[in-house]
């Protein structure tokens, strides 16, 4: 049985509250509610990924659990941008920090998949990854030896050319990855046999060369090869822009160092004028190698071949015509003409409408003037007889 709860008795002094003195309620005011803060941004990703509160709420631990491993790797917390985890072959680990300029700086840095399109944050991040496992107090501690820095001395070297605007775009005019894939361009045996007429083919081919030589031009933007259904004008501005082409591409990074150790001015200004005269072979080089590619590319492209059976088409078609004119002119002079026909007949058709109108009222005016004359005439006759 519940128990009973007994209040106390009120005070014998006490009142009611006059209603009357009671303070009066403010008046009503309607505000606007803004969508902010952490709950409504916690709503807000529930909503867009469909989460339930508990699933939300793992979501959050395992953000926090990668942060905190970050953390623990060295990157305060940043975001790794998924760089520098390639994995390092056996190579790198033999190379010379003193022929550095052979190096792929790239895959030094675990940016191969990357190269030129690696922003300054993920060299950044990937810089500090490899130096965080690499570094050689790091391996002295391990290997109980402090000659083990030669691949730090690499990762450094790396870090201070790809860091360097200047001197990253030298290195990237002559990135080795893309000097390979230069010596595979495609040439004209590969296109004999049962190939030369496989359209696909061509544009598989060729488009990938574009789009790599692209990001030497000065000029933006850049168009690409395009497609086989492009129009004449079109084709013409590609070939017109690639004819033309011009490169920011530099060869500098290859240039020779003056010898250590010698103050000769003698031999630096040698080197430089050594130097600068490969410089310009090179440049020579690049751009003849690029206008032979635009002369093949020309040669083979299908378009070219589309667009001049249209031609000829069109020529032909003109001559069939009497008048010189091709089947969309004559068809166009052939509506022309029965629009003016037409327009001729209606005139005609209102103008002998109108001539019948006019007849029908004079006929009608010369009945009642005869009408007229005839009742004066029987009028005259009556008086003449009375």
């Amino acid at each position: 049985m519940a128990s009973v709860t007994v209040l106390p008795a009120l005070a014998q002094n006490w009142a009611a509250p006059d209603s009357s003195t009671a303070q009066t309620l403010a008046p009503v005011v309607q505000r606007k509610l803004l969508p902010a803060g952490s709950a409504y941004l916690a709503h807000a990703r529930r909503a867009l990924y469909n989460l339930s509160f508990d699933a939300y709420d793992k979501l959050i631990e395992q953000d926090q659990l990668r942060i905190e491993a970050l953390r623990a790797d060295g990157l305060n917390g940043e975001d790794d941008h998924g760089v520098g985890n390639e994995e390092e072959s056996p190579e790198l680990s033999l190379l010379d920090p003193k022929e550095w300029k052979k190096q792929d700086h790239y895959q030094v840095l675990g940016l191969s998949h990357l190269r030129y399109k690696a922003t300054p944050e993920q060299i950044k991040i990937a810089h500090r990854k490899k130096v965080l496992k690499h570094h050689p107090d790091k391996k002295a501690g391990l290997s109980h030896t402090t000659n083990d820095d030669a691949f730090f001395k690499c990762i450094q070297k790396a870090h201070e050319v790809l860091t360097h605007p200047e001197r990253r775009r030298q290195f990237d005019s002559v990135d080795p990855r893309y000097l390979a894939l230069e010596d595979d361009a495609p040439t004209a045996a590969d296109f004999k046999g049962n190939q030369a007429n496989e359209v696909d083919f061509f544009f598989k081919s060729w488009a990938p060369v574009y789009a790599r030589e692209a990001r030497f031009s000065k000029k933006t933007p850049v168009p690409l090869l395009g497609t086989f259904d492009d129009p004449k004008d079109k084709v013409e501005t590609f070939y017109d822009f690639w004819y033309n082409f011009d490169s920011w591409r530099s060869f500098e990074y290859l240039d020779k160092e003056v010898n250590e150790g010698s103050d000769s001015r003698d031999d630096k200004r040698y080197t430089e004028k050594k130097n600068k005269s490969e410089r310009a072979r090179r440049k020579k080089e690049d751009t003849a190698r690029l206008r032979s590619l635009v002369d093949l590319t020309l040669s083979l492209d299908p378009r070219i071949k589309r667009i001049k059976q249209e031609e000829k088409e069109a020529r032909e078609a003109k001559k069939k015509n009497k008048g010189g004119n091709t089947a969309p002119e004559v068809k166009a002079k052939t509506d022309e003409d029965k629009r003016k026909a037409e327009e001729e007949a209606k005139r005609k058709e209102e103008e002998e409408k109108v001539a019948r109108a006019e007849a029908k009222k004079a006929k009608a005016a010369a009945a009642n003037a005869a009408k007229k004359a005839r009742r004066q005439q029987r009028a005259a006759e009556a008086e003449t007889a009375s």
